[in-house]
Formats: structure tokens, C-alpha cells, sequence
């Protein structure tokens, strides 16, 4: 939102030194001074010295409300404040000026001290009138700004169709919102009307700092693939709108979730998965290959191209059954990507796609993604979540249940000793939660739909990527070459999709 004017304090120190002149060529050529004159101006000399104490200790708040602000971020985005990248976009004077204006506004101007003599109060009221002039004219071009750019109560930027930002992008409709804003469909005027996908973040100094963390890593992408051959998302622009930061993206589908459960969460045929699975493993081999780990991989984050899709009616279930079209994806949300220099946060990923690792503390890398797809690809092939849990302890039982005894060299190292007993997972079966996880869960092969060679590959691929131990879980350079994909090619509907489309709609 637009402020009034700001003040460095090198120029409030300029105008108080000139007020100090200004009253010493006055005490010059005006030697005899009444006593109450006197005792006026000694008044008003330990007021200003009074509001310039309390505008410093303003100043001291601001630096740690800074400080603040950065350690609220990093809870929020579970990685330590990048300085490297953050400062660059840090505004260091914003809070100043503004603590700044809120002490003058509560300890009064220095105008508001009356002179005993005519010719000094005119002197003083014209000076004082220039000096609101222009104030009042900035408040009244502030006033008329903050009515065409307001923020909900939740700081979401209220806006209509039809309207435009940057005289460029003209908003035609909401195709999504999330905690950190709205996703709006537009026309970007400037790129010959293509449709875009602009991503409005919140007007909170979090979600503003985790996107622009999120826009520095697609920088990066852009330019290791500025062709787009690696099936990330593509960011064409962004700015700062009014404390809204805006990312402009291709227009895609739906994700390959939404997909899912508008379809009644009914599985993805198999040669779909093959597909789908290894456009992922290409996408995110990309982002390994230059330093990168995305950090919350989830079948949310991953959106089709296109999600149109043909329509069948099924007579044994008696419902309509949707088949995307194109199986062609792109991997988004870059706002959790930690380059390996990075400092790496103790938790990271979504729940339900959580390694390990990262649950037992052990510190992670990138072999967490490739546990993070082996959900995914499970996911898409059976329609539910591997597992469907929140809560730590109950996480492991199901990965115990599932996949086999945690390796007790993990045990061993791992600060959460409070989850195991004598070197095993303290875990009681006959509790309602032993149920639960003794009745939705089976070893992993037992999910398979079909004794076909190809389903077998697949689990195959999927075992390898949940391989407890880090070291030992396949590479995605390594996946790529699995058998399950050796049939890629051979199938029809797996085309490899043309990137140089038109995917305006």
C-alpha cells in the first residue's frame, strides 16, 4: 500500500540542526528575552530532545521487528533466512521510516510551540502552511491509491475481472487460492495476448519472503533450461504489486491430484503412471543435477499440461469415468527448494510424503524427493495415499508394516530415541492406532492389481525408491533406466509432448 512521505534519519537530523540555526539567529538579535520567553523555549527544547530519544528507541524496535519478521519466515518456509538472496529484496528503511512517522504523529511537530512576537508566529505560519500543503497533497494522492488497491481482512488483494495490473495483465478468472494467495487466469497484453497463469501472493511479509525465495530458484531454472525442456514450470515474470508479489507462469491443468478425486479417486491406468512417472523423474533428475532439492513433492505439485479428458460411462459402477488425454506434467512450487549450500531445515516435505530421515532427524538431501515420487507413483496407481497418517510414531509403524523393520543403524543414530525401545519400535498393536495400522495397511506387494509383468516392474521401481537407508535408495538418473520404462516409447498415448504447443486456452 502507498505511504506517506518517509524521512532518512540523516535528514531528520538535517532539519532539526536547522531549526537549532534558526532559533540562534533569533537569540542574536534579540538579546533581552522575558522570563517567561525563556522558560517557553526551555520547554521546547527538552521536547525535541525527548522525540529525538524516543524516535531512536523507535529505530532499535524496528532492527529486531526485522529480525522478527525473518525468523517468522523461516518457520514458515522451514529453512533458515538466505541473506545472500533475501537482502536484495529486503526494503532496510521501510520499517524505519515508518516508526519514524508514528513518533512524530504521537509526540506533535515541532510547529505546534507558539512565539510570543507577531512577526515570528507569521514567519512560523507560513512556514508551517508550505509544509502541510504538500503534506495534505501526498495524503490526498495516498488516499486515492489506497481506495483503487485494498487487501482483505486475510491480506488477499481484492480484486474483480476485468481488472488490470501493471497496465499489462487483465484478470479473467480465480482458478485457485492457498494459503499464500490467489492463482488468477490473465491475459498478458504484452505477450500478444497469451494466457498466463499470475500468482498473487498475500500482502504478509512470510508468504512475500517464501516467494521470493520461490523466484530465485525459477530464475535459476530458467536459466540452466531456458528452452523448458525439463518439464518445470516455466515463470515468464513477476513484480511487486502494491506488497503484493506476483508471479506470472504458463498456463497449465488441473494437478494430478485434483484429477484424481474429480474422478472419484478412481487409479490411473498403468501406462499412464509409466508415464507420468517418468516425467517426474526426469523433472526433478533436472533439479538434482544442478544442486537442488525440491522439498515437497506431492501429487498437488504436479500439474498436467492440459487436463481435458474423455468421458466414459461405467455400467458395472454405474458412473462416468474421466481419462486425461495428455499424460504430459510440469513440477511446480519452488518455494521450499533448498540449494545443497543452503542451510537444511530440520522438517521439510508434506506429511504423507515424508522420508525417513527427515522424520528421524538424520539430516537429509536429495534421495528424500526420490522417497517423496515412490509415494507419488503409488499414489497414482492405486488411487489413495500410501500413508494416510499425522502423526510421527504412527508414520514409522505404517512404514514398518509396509515396507519392513526399520535397519537399526537408523535407530541407532537417531535423536528420537523416544520412539523405539530396546533398539525396536515402541509400538503396541493392541491399541486403537495398532489396529488402524494393522487393518489399512499390508506389505507393500500385496497392493498390486495384476500379475503382469509390467506391474511387477513397477513395484519393483517403487521398492527401490523406499529403500530405508539414503545411500542405498535408487538415484533418479538410476530410475530412469528401470525396466518399467523400457515400453515408453512403444506406447501411443505417451507421446512426448510438443512443448513448442500453443497451450493458450
Amino acid at each position: 500500500m502507498p505511504h506517506s512521505r518517509r524521512y532518512r534519519s540523516s535528514e531528520r537530523s538535517s532539519r532539526g540542526s536547522y531549526r537549532e540555526r534558526y532559533r540562534s539567529r533569533k537569540h542574536k538579535r534579540r538579546r533581552t528575552r522575558s522570563r517567561s520567553s525563556s522558560s517557553a523555549r526551555e520547554r521546547r527544547r527538552r521536547r525535541e530532545a525527548s522525540y529525538h530519544v524516543r524516535s531512536r528507541s523507535y529505530d532499535d524496535h524496528s532492527s529486531d521487528r526485522r529480525a522478527y519478521d525473518r525468523r517468522y519466515c523461516d518457520g514458515y518456509r522451514r529453512n533458515d533466512y538466505s541473506r545472500e538472496r533475501g537482502d536484495a529484496y529486503y526494503d532496510a528503511e521501510y520499517h524505519h521510516s515508518y516508526e519514524y512517522r508514528r513518533s512524530r504523529d504521537h509526540d506533535g511537530s515541532y510547529r505546534s510551540c507558539k512565539s510570543s512576537r507577531r512577526n515570528k508566529h507569521r514567519r512560523r505560519r507560513r512556514r508551517s502552511r508550505s509544509f502541510s500543503r504538500s503534506s495534505s497533497q501526498r495524503s490526498r494522492q495516498s488516499s486515492r491509491r489506497a481506495k483503487s488497491v485494498e487487501d482483505d481482512d486475510e491480506g488477499h488483494l481484492i480484486y474483480r475481472v476485468g481488472d488490470w495490473l501493471q497496465e499489462r495483465y487483465e484478470i479473467i478468472s480465480t482458478l485457485g487460492e492457498g494459503t499464500f494467495g490467489r492463482v488468477v487466469h490473465c491475459v498478458d497484453h504484452r505477450r500478444a495476448g497469451t494466457r498466463v497463469a499470475l500468482k498473487i501472493i498475500k500482502n504478509v511479509e512470510k508468504y512475500k519472503e517464501a516467494a521470493r525465495l520461490e523466484i530465485n530458484v525459477l530464475e535459476k531454472i530458467n536459466e540452466k533450461d531456458p528452452e523448458n525442456k525439463n518439464l518445470c514450470v516455466q515463470m515468464f515474470d513477476w513484480f511487486d504489486y502494491h506488497g503484493h508479489m506476483c508471479i506470472s507462469f504458463e498456463l497449465l491443468g488441473l494437478s494430478t491430484f485434483d484429477f484424481l478425486k474429480d474422478n472419484n479417486y478412481l487409479p490411473y491406468p498403468i501406462h499412464q503412471v509409466r508415464h507420468m512417472a517418468y516425467q517426474a523423474c526426469q523433472a526433478v533428475k533436472f533439479l538434482h543435477d544442478n544442486k537442488l532439492t525440491h522439498t515437497d513433492l506431492k501429487p498437488e505439485n504436479i500439474l498436467f499440461v492440459n487436463s481435458d479428458y474423455e468421458l466414459t460411462y461405467n455400467l458395472e459402477k454405474k458412473r462416468d469415468e474421466r481419462s486425461v488425454k495428455s499424460t504430459a506434467i510440469r513440477v511446480v512450487d519452488f518455494g521450499s527448494a533448498t540449494f545443497d549450500h543452503e542451510h537444511h531445515s530440520t522438517i521439510v516435505s508434506t506429511r504423507h510424503y515424508r522420508a525417513p530421515e527427515v522424520i528421524l532427524e538424520l539430516g537429509w538431501s536429495q534421495p528424500c524427493d526420490v522417497w517423496s515420487i515412490g509415494c507419488i507413483v503409488f499414489e497414482y496407481y492405486v488411487g489413495f495415499t500410501l500413508f494416510q497418517t499425522h502423526d510421527n510414531r504412527e508414520h514409522l509403524a505404517m512404514m514398518e508394516r509396509i515396507l519392513g523393520p526399520i535397519p537399526s543403524r537408523m535407530i541407532r543414530k537417531t535423536r528420537k530415541q523416544k520412539y523405539f525401545y530396546h533398539g525396536r519400535l515402541d509400538w503396541d498393536e493392541n491399541t486403537s492406532a495398532g489396529r488402524y495400522v494393522r487393518e489399512n495397511c499390508k506389505p507393500l506387494r500385496r497392493y498390486l492389481t495384476s500379475e503382469a509383468e509390467d506391474h511387477h516392474h513397477l513395484f519393483d521401481l517403487i521398492e527401490s525408491m523406499l529403500e530405508y537407508e539414503p545411500s542405498k535408495r535408487i538415484t533418479l538418473a538410476e530410475a530412469l533406466k528401470h525396466p518399467f520404462f523400457d515400453t515408453l516409447n512403444t506406447e501411443p498415448s505417451t507421446k512426448v509432448w510438443d512443448s513448442s504447443r500453443d497451450i493458450s486456452r
